[in-house]
C-alpha cells in the first residue's frame, strides 16, 4: 500500500500548535488538522507528486435549522405549521368516496338531486321547487337514518376508509405537536404514535393509534394494530409524562393488538399487562377517547384512564362482531345479531357505566366534517382536564379505581344477606321470591278463616277477604311492572321504550296528530318484546307472579260476584215482603188457585193480564233496587239460536249461517281497503286521547265510528246481502213468535213454594236481568 505523506509546513502555517502534529486518526487526515483544514480556502482537489498526496477541502458552515419549531412561525404557510414540520403531510388527493350499503337510498336521492340541477342548466327552465323539496327530503332521510342506526351500521361507520384519524384531530385541535418516538429497546412502531403538544397553552403527553389514510400508509401503520414494541414506546411517554406532571390524552382506534407468531415470541401480552398495571399508578390526569373502534386488549393498553370517552360513532368491544357471530353461531353472516347482543355502542356503554360519555359527531359521521368533530373532541378535553386538574395524585388514583370497581356491578331481586351471596343462582332467587309471596297469601288466608271462625254468619269475613285480595293484586302489580322494567333493560329495549313512551305522549298533545308510523313502530316493538321476553333473566319470575296475578283477579272477580249475587238477593227478599207488593201476589195466587186451571194457556183472559200486569210491578220494584246499586239493566231477548234450532224449518239455519260467513267475509274484505283501514287507525288514535279531552274526543270518535258504518252498510247493500237478509228475516218473524209464545208458557206461578216469596219468584224475574 503506498505512503500517504505530506509535507507539515505547507499545511501547517504559524499559528499551527504542537498538538496539530499529531498523525492520527482521531484528530486529522493522515496527521492533517481538522482545524487546518477548516482555515484554508481552497478548492478540493487530489494530486499526485513524488508520491506524495495532497488533500484539501472546503468546509462549509453547517445550516442552523429551528428545531422543532422556528422563532416567528409564519402562520400562512402551506398545510399549517403543524403539517409543515411534521412528517403526516395532507394528502395530495382528496380521498376517494365510499359509500356503505346502507346509505345507497341516501345516494340515490343525491344522485337525482344532481340530475335535476342538470336539467335545469341544459334546459333553462326553472325547477326551483322540485330542487328545493328533494334537498328537503334528502335531509330528512339522511336525520332518520343516522338517528335510528343499528349497531352493526354504526361499526361499519367506525369502520369507514375515510374516518379522520389520530393525527388528523392532533393537527386541528393543537396549537404545537411534537412527535416522540420509541426508547431504543426495540424499532419505532409507526401504529402507535406519541408526542407532547399544547391546546390553549397547556401541555399534554398525546398517545394514540394511528391507521392510514390509504394503501400505502395502512401498510405502513399496519392497519393499526400495535406490537410489543408500540406498547412499550407508549409506556415509556407515560413514564415521562408522569415524572413531569404532563396530563395524558390517548386515543383508540385499532381493530386489535397485532397477533402474529414474532409478536407473541416479543410479548404481546406482557406488554399490555404492563402497561395496565402503570396506568393503574399514574399520578397525572388520564383521559381516554374511543374515535373508531376499540378492539379487546390492544384498546386496553391505552385506555385505562379516569374518565373514557366516546365519538358517537365508536364501537368498544371484546371481540369483533364478526369472531364473536364465527364463535356462536358458526358463520359470520350473524354479525348484525351479534352486534346487538354484544352492546358496543356509546349509547349501551354509557348506560353499563364503561364509557363516562358521548362526544357528538356531524350527520353522515366524523368523516363528513372532520374539522367540526375535532372541535367537539377539543372542547371534551378542556371540560374534562379542567375537572380532573382539580384532584391530587391520591384522589385520581382512587377515582381511576372506584371507575373499573363499578363496571359490572348490578343487583337482581331483592336485596339478600352477604352470607347468602355465595354460589347463588337466578333460580334460587325466583324460587325465594315465590315462596316470599306464597307464605303471604298463606297469612292472609289464616285471617280469613279465623274471621269467618269468630263470626260466621255476618259479612265482616268476606269483606276482608276482598280487601286482602285487592291489596295483593295491587302488589303484584307494582311488583310485576318492576319486573317488566327489569326485563326490558336486560334486552336493551329500554331507551327504545322510553324514546317511545315521549313519542306517544306527544302524539296524545292536542296540537299532535298520532301518525300511523308511530302507531306501526309501537306494534312491532310490542312484539319484539313478546317474543324476546322469555330470553330475559327474570322470566321465570315475572311469569310466576302473572300466574299468581290471574288467580288472584279470578278469585276477586268470584267473590265479588258472590257479594254482589248476595246483595241482590237480600234487596230482593226486602222488596217481595213489602206487605203491599205480598198482599198483590197473594191475591193473584189465590184467583189463580181457584180457577182450577193447571196452565196458563186454560186460564181466562182477564186473569191473564193480571198475572202478567203482577209480574210487571214486581219485576218494576226489582229494577228500582237494581239501580239504587249502581247496576245497569239490560232485557234479555229471546236466543236467535235456539230460535232458529227449534224451528219447523230446517234450512233456516243452515242459511243463517250462511248468510252470516258471508256478511263476515264482506265486512273483512272492506276493512281490508286503504280507506276503511286509514280511518280505523284514526279512529284507535281518537280513542286513545280522549282520555286526556272527552269533549272533543266523543265527538270525532262518533262522527268516525258513523262514517265507518256508513261506508260497511254501503258496500254490504251494493253487494245484494241486504235483501238476503231481509228475506231471512221474514222466514224468522214467525219462528221469534213462537218463542216469545213459549217464553209466556213459562211464565207462571210457583206453587211448591210454601211461603209464596222465595226462590220461586226469583225464578220468573232474574233471567229478564243482566
Amino acid at each position: 500500500m503506498a505512503s500517504m505523506s505530506h509535507s507539515s509546513i505547507a499545511l501547517g502555517g504559524a499559528s499551527a500548535s504542537a498538538s496539530d502534529y499529531l498523525r492520527s486518526s482521531a484528530n486529522g487526515v493522515t496527521g492533517v488538522s481538522l482545524r487546518a483544514l477548516g482555515r484554508r480556502a481552497m478548492v478540493t482537489a487530489t494530486t499526485r507528486s513524488n508520491n506524495n498526496l495532497y488533500v484539501t477541502a472546503r468546509l462549509k458552515k453547517g445550516k442552523k435549522f429551528d428545531h422543532p419549531w422556528p422563532a416567528n412561525p409564519d402562520p400562512n404557510v402551506k398545510g399549517g405549521v403543524l403539517s409543515y414540520l411534521s412528517e403526516f403531510k395532507p394528502l395530495g388527493n382528496a380521498q376517494k368516496p365510499v359509500t356503505l350499503d346502507f346509505e345507497r337510498p341516501l345516494v340515490e336521492l343525491e344522485k337525482k338531486i344532481v340530475d335535476v340541477r342538470k336539467m335545469a342548466e341544459e334546459t333553462g327552465l326553472d325547477f326551483t321547487e322540485q330542487i328545493i323539496t328533494l334537498e328537503t327530503k334528502y335531509r330528512q332521510a339522511l336525520k332518520d337514518l343516522y338517528t335510528h342506526l343499528t349497531p352493526i351500521q354504526r361499526v361499519n361507520i367506525a369502520r369507514h376508509p375515510n374516518r379522520p384519524t389520530f393525527l388528523d384531530h392532533i393537527h386541528n385541535i393543537t396549537d404545537k405537536f411534537m412527535e416522540l418516538h420509541g426508547d431504543r429497546a426495540g424499532y419505532d412502531d409507526p401504529a402507535i404514535v406519541t408526542g407532547i403538544g399544547t391546546i390553549d397553552g397547556k401541555r399534554y403527553m398525546f398517545i394514540g393509534h394511528q391507521k392510514g389514510r390509504n394503501t400505502k400508509e395502512n401498510i405502513m401503520r399496519n392497519f393499526g394494530m400495535p406490537t410489543p414494541h408500540g406498547y412499550r414506546k407508549a409506556l415509556r411517554m407515560m413514564y415521562y409524562a408522569d415524572h413531569h406532571g404532563f396530563p395524558i390524552v390517548t386515543f383508540i382506534d385499532t381493530p386489535g393488538a397485532y397477533a402474529d407468531l414474532k409478536s407473541e415470541e416479543k410479548g404481546q401480552g406482557e406488554a399490555i399487562a404492563n402497561n395496565l398495571r402503570t396506568m393503574f399508578g399514574l399520578k397525572v390526569p388520564i383521559l381516554s377517547i374511543v374515535i373508531g373502534e376499540g378492539g379487546s386488549g390492544g384498546a386496553l393498553a391505552i385506555g385505562c384512564a379516569n374518565k373514557m370517552l366516546m365519538l358517537e360513532n365508536a364501537v368498544f368491544y371484546v371481540a369483533s362482531p364478526e369472531a364473536c357471530a364465527a364463535i356462536l353461531w358458526q358463520t359470520s353472516k350473524a354479525a348484525p345479531e351479534a352486534a346487538e347482543k354484544l352492546r358496543i355502542t356509546s349509547k349501551e356503554l354509557v348506560n353499563l357505566n364503561v364509557a363516562d360519555g358521548i362526544i357528538p359527531e356531524p350527520l353522515g359521521g366524523a368523516h363528513a366534517d372532520p374539522s367540526w368533530t375535532s372541535q367537539q373532541i377539543k372542547i371534551a378535553i378542556n371540560e374534562n382536564m379542567d375537572e380532573s386538574g382539580k384532584m391530587s395524585g391520591e384522589e385520581l388514583l382512587k377515582h381511576r379505581m372506584a371507575k373499573y370497581r363499578k363496571i359490572g356491578v348490578f343487583i337482581e331481586g331483592e336485596p339478600v344477606e352477604p352470607e347468602k351471596k355465595i354460589n347463588m343462582k337466578r333460580r334460587d332467587a325466583v324460587a325465594s321470591t315465590s315462596r316470599n309471596l306464597e307464605g303471604e297469601v298463606e297469612k292472609l288466608g289464616e285471617q280469613i278463616l279465623k274471621a269467618k271462625e269468630a263470626s260466621p254468619e255476618s259479612d265482616e269475613g268476606e269483606e276482608l277477604s276482598s280487601q286482602v285480595l285487592k291489596e295483593m293484586i295491587e302488589k303484584l302489580k307494582s311488583d310485576i311492572e318492576e319486573e317488566y322494567t327489569k326485563a326490558a333493560k336486560a334486552m336493551g329495549l329500554e331507551e327504545r321504550l322510553a324514546a317511545t313512551r315521549e313519542e306517544f305522549s306527544k302524539a296524545n298533545a292536542e296540537e299532535h296528530l298520532m301518525h300511523p308510523v308511530l302507531i306501526e313502530r309501537i306494534e312491532k316493538l310490542k312484539e319484539e318484546f313478546n317474543a324476546r321476553l322469555s330470553e330475559a333473566p327474570n322470566y321465570e319470575s315475572l311469569k310466576a307472579k302473572l300466574d299468581m296475578l290471574k288467580d288472584f283477579s279470578r278469585a276477586k272477580a268470584a267473590s265479588d260476584a258472590a257479594s254482589v249475587k248476595k246483595e241482590i238477593n237480600k234487596r230482593f227478599q226486602e222488596a217481595v215482603e213489602r206487605p203491599e207488593v205480598r198482599e198483590k201476589v197473594e191475591a193473584v195466587k189465590a184467583e189463580v188457585a181457584s180457577s182450577g186451571a193447571s196452565s196458563f194457556e186454560e186460564l181466562s183472559d182477564e186473569l191473564k193480564e193480571k198475572v202478567l200486569k203482577t209480574k210487571r210491578e214486581v219485576e218494576a220494584e226489582m229494577a228500582v233496587v237494581l239501580k239504587s246499586m249502581g247496576l245497569e239493566l239490560e232485557a234479555v231477548k229471546p236466543n236467535l239460536k235456539e230460535v232458529v234450532a227449534e224451528s219447523p224449518n230446517e234450512n233456516i239455519q243452515e242459511k243463517v249461517e250462511k248468510l252470516n260467513r258471508e256478511i263476515t267475509e264482506k265486512i273483512e274484505e272492506v276493512v281490508r281497503t286503504p280507506e276503511i283501514k286509514s280511518m280505523v287507525e284514526l279512529l284507535k288514535v281518537e280513542t286513545a286521547k280522549a282520555s286526556q279531552m272527552p269533549d272533543q274526543g266523543s265527538q270525532k270518535i262518533e262522527a268516525l265510528e258513523m262514517q265507518i258504518k256508513q261506508k260497511i252498510a254501503d258496500a254490504l247493500s251494493m253487494s245484494g246481502l241486504q235483501e238476503k237478509q231481509e228475506e231471512l228475516e221474514k222466514e224468522l218473524a214467525a219462528a221469534r213468535e213462537l218463542a216469545g209464545e213459549e217464553s209466556d208458557e213459562s211464565v207462571k206461578d210457583d206453587d211448591d213454594d210454601e211461603d209464596g216469596s222465595g226462590s220461586g219468584r226469583s225464578e220468573i224475574i232474574n233471567p229478564h236481568f243482566a
